[in-house]
């Protein structure tokens, strides 16, 4: 008796604590809207579905992508088909990633017969076209970018029995570090933390809200990925280490890579793709593109040979590594092992310090230690003692950082450690730019499905590299990669100037100290006749460094059109991806690169309309299409929800899951508490 009091006791604090806590309620199927106080937590959730056996929850039922690797650029297709194998017509979102590199300048949508080519639009009025085709019984679809890596896609009036098919069209360059070429295909959105927002942030971000498969769910859609590789140069080492691949190779400079294995699900990891190019090392090289109107340049300088390291100055290195919920288990243990590593190498000159946080920041010390091994004894036990638990309040351990005392003629280093589960990334970019003066950040993501958006923000605006961690062994070479980025920094004070050539709109606008053998990208336009020479200028070593390039030497060619959508993409990029402001100024230049060169940036949007009414009722439901969980993310990452119409039991599973997987989340309102561990 004593036993059943206690447990309900334990239902009721459990239903008392979420009704004292800003509760979001998420509609099902019915379609009611979403009800949000002033305070609202927007919260993934985890999928519970409704008592409507005649609703396909499921729209989505395959992925197809076929990844055409030229050279360095990549062109690559989508294929999204769904299908409605219930009784009522339904619209369908969802929520997927792409490469923070890729233009998408292409889409079309195949029902039935008929085949339509998306325009684009200025992004209010391709949703107004959208919603106006979707309350006429037209289907429809309608595609837009809710982060450079984001995308939500809306298919409006699935038929049963339709099948309906979206192809999207991605541009991306892909750049070798250390001579390893890396094509990455994200396949999934991990589940974001945005602490408290206000009404108008909760609009924007909505697509925050969505559903996820609970840890050992089946998937009910596949995920197909093929790349076919042509690169001029014979391959080798060619190895993927996310996913199970076959490789048909006739030719050296040529290969199809397929999945291995087609029925394990492959859409809950990022594919990863490394080969290396055998022969002559690149050099340094200038491509050309002649359109109708305007003309394009993208230039790459190959780095130099380094200098001695000990010319190296002494350096600081503040470690930030992030515990909080989403980290728990497999990421924290493989950010431990990368975190040890990067500390256990610290050279004798050098100091440091470790910050750790979740929705509390804790330093190491005030002050950075020297890195001696009493030092580099506590800060490992300090890490191995952690477990992960709470909110990303990734902000206050960057703030932490700055206001740790640094020393004179010592260059500051910060490494974020984190899979990047935040909302807020462009004021994390503001805060760096703020302070790029006192140190250069370098970020490292852990997990099978990071935000890459985050951790390469933070590299190209803190003037560093980013480094992705899938494994756990693979922590000890991309520590070993780190090193070799930081002790030899091989080309400084760069400039290139184009004697004889008259170019204009280059990005970006400044070049960065080259830290390793990754090349530099510039891209740019250029009027009149392709002449002269591009002259590379810099410091090695305290040595004045010189390359020219005649451009005359310079490779003209129409399959060089993919540098106009490259070009366009880094100018976005500059304007908007890393920065908070979103002027009138800027909304209009993005807006007309948008429009002028066909591609989905923050202001346009891709929308198709099958011109018929096929649903004359209108009385179609909306489908929240589910993601799986990122691979080795727990199930702490999602709060609890539930969908209006569900089963009394369900309601109070969904509730139950709302307290235990995401109540210190709600309370945390976001506080920026700054303690020590000497506190």
């Amino acid at each position: 008796m004593k036993q059943t009091k206690r447990c309900l006791c334990l239902v009721l604090s459990c239903l008392l604590f979420l009704l004292a806590c800003p509760l979001t309620v998420y509609a099902g199927e019915e379609g009611e809207e979403q009800e949000k106080e002033k305070d609202v937590t927007l919260a993934p959730y985890f999928l519970v579905e409704g008592t409507d056996p005649s609703t396909d929850p499921f729209p989505l039922k395959g992925t197809e992508v076929t990844a055409n690797v030229n050279g360095t650029i990549a062109e690559i297709h989508v294929t999204q088909r769904y299908a409605n194998e219930g009784e009522n017509p339904i619209n369908a979102k969802y929520v997927f990633p792409a490469s923070t590199r890729a233009v998408v300048h292409g889409m079309t949508m195949t029902v039935g017969n008929h085949m339509v080519r998306a325009q684009i639009k200025e992004k209010e009025e391709a949703k107004e076209v959208y919603e106006e085709a979707k309350s006429e019984g037209k289907s429809a679809s309608l595609l837009e970018e809710e982060r450079p890596n984001v995308f939500t896609m809306n298919v409006a009036n699935i038929m049963p029995g339709d099948e309906i098919a979206i192809e999207l069209t991605y541009t991306e360059l892909i750049e070798p570090e250390e001579g390893l070429y890396q094509f990455v295909f994200p396949t999934v959105v991990g589940p974001r933390y945005s602490g408290l927002v206000t009404e108008e942030e909760a609009e924007e971000g909505s697509w925050m809200e969505s559903p996820y498969l609970e840890e050992g769910t089946p998937v009910d859609s596949t995920y197909d990925i093929t790349v076919n590789l042509s690169t001029g140069v014979p391959i080798s080492d060619l190895a993927c280490n996310t996913h199970k691949i076959k490789v048909k190779q006739e030719q050296e400079a040529s290969a199809v890579v397929t999945l291995a294995d087609t029925g394990t699900f492959a859409g809950d990891r990022d594919f990863i793709l490394e080969y290396r190019l055998t022969g002559e090392a690149m050099s340094s090289g200038l491509m050309l593109y002649e359109g109708e109107k305007e003309n394009f340049f993208q230039l790459t300088v190959q780095p130099p040979k380094r200098y001695d390291p000990r010319e190296v100055p002494p350096r600081e290195y503040i470690f930030a590594l992030d515990v909080s919920g989403s980290m728990d288990g497999y990421a924290l243990n493989t950010a431990k092992k990368l975190i040890s590593d990067l500390v256990s190498h610290l050279n004798e000159t050098d100091r440091f310090n470790v910050i750790l946080f979740s929705d509390t920041v804790w330093t190491l010390s005030p002050t950075s230690l020297e890195a001696k091994k009493s030092n580099i004894d506590s800060a490992l036990q300090l890490i191995e003692d952690q477990k992960g638990g709470g909110g990303t309040e990734l902000l206050s351990a960057l703030l932490t950082a700055v206001h740790i005392p640094k020393e004179e003629d010592t260059a500051r280093t910060v490494v974020m450690i984190t899979d990047g589960y935040i909302y807020d990334e462009k004021e994390i970019f503001d805060h760096i730019r703020e302070n790029l003066g006192d140190a250069s950040y370098f970020a490292f993501g852990i997990g099978s499905s990071v935000n890459r958006y985050l951790i390469e923000g933070i590299a190209a605006t803190g003037m560093g590299e980013d480094f992705v961690v899938t494994e756990e062994s693979e922590a000890s070479e991309a520590a070993k990669r780190f090193r070799t980025y930081v002790e030899a920094p091989l080309l400084t004070d760069v400039q290139v100037e184009f004697d004889g050539m008259e170019v204009y709109g280059t990005e970006p606008g400044g070049i960065p100290t080259l830290y390793a053998s990754r090349p530099i990208l510039l891209y740019g336009k250029w009027r009149g006749e392709p002449k002269g020479t591009v002259r590379i200028t810099g410091k090695r070593g305290g040595e004045d460094y010189v390359e020219e390039i005649p451009v005359t030497e310079a490779c003209i060619a129409q399959e060089n059109e993919a540098i106009s959508y490259l070009w366009a993409r880094k100018r976005v990029e500059m304007l908007t991806d890393y920065s908070s402001k979103s002027g009138d100024q800027v909304k209009k230049e993005v807006t007309s690169i948008g429009l002028k060169y066909s591609m989905v940036t923050p202001y346009t949007s891709f929308v198709a309309v099958v011109e018929e009414v096929r649903n004359p009722e209108g009385d179609s439901k909306d489908v929240k299409q589910p993601n799986s969980l990122p691979f080795g993310v727990s199930g702490l990452a999602v709060g609890g929800g539930y969908q209006i119409g569900a089963e009394p039991s369900e309601m109070l599973l969904g509730l139950l899951l709302g307290s235990l997987f995401f109540g210190r989340l709600v309370l945390s309102r976001r506080k920026r508490q700054v303690r020590t561990l000497e506190e």
